[in-house]
């Protein structure tokens, strides 16, 4: 399981969010992306921050409130980023998300652009395949 890379299981076509894209907007795309959050991407795709579910509450709830959403994710996302490299490994990946890292982490090129987006769902589908093919000769018991 070593050599399996980042790029080998990331998804690479993550929901993605303008930093001038309206709370309402943002909510929409979480809301049909079934994922946790998205990174901010600039002009040149590069990341330039993170809009989790988490982020979008206490403004969400205003808006609600309110009756009118004021904030933009420029407002809501988180300014710094951990992002890796298509090539690091799933297993050290793995590692980092034991403790108290984030469950997903956008996936850029050397100068920043995303490429993808990995999560810890995408480092357990990688587990399930290395361990389908180990135990399909060696049944678990």
């Amino acid at each position: 399981m070593e050599s399996i890379r980042v790029a080998d299981y990331m998804d690479p076509r993550p929901v993605t969010f303008r930093e001038d894209e309206s709370l309402y907007e943002a909510l929409v795309a979480l809301a049909h992306s079934r994922t946790g959050g998205g990174p901010v991407i600039d002009q040149q795709h590069r990341v330039v921050g993170f809009l989790s579910e988490q982020d979008c509450l206490r403004e969400g709830l205003e808006a609600c409130y309110l009756c009118e959403p004021l904030a933009t994710v420029a407002d809501m996302m988180q300014r710094e980023v951990l992002t890796v490299s298509a090539d690091d490994s799933i297993v050290e990946l793995a590692q980092t998300m034991m403790g108290p890292k984030p469950r997903t982490y956008p996936v850029v090129d050397a100068e920043g652009k995303l490429l993808g987006l990995i999560s810890r769902h995408h480092v357990l589908q990688a587990m399930v395949t290395t361990m389908a093919s180990c135990f399909a000769h060696h049944p678990p018991r």
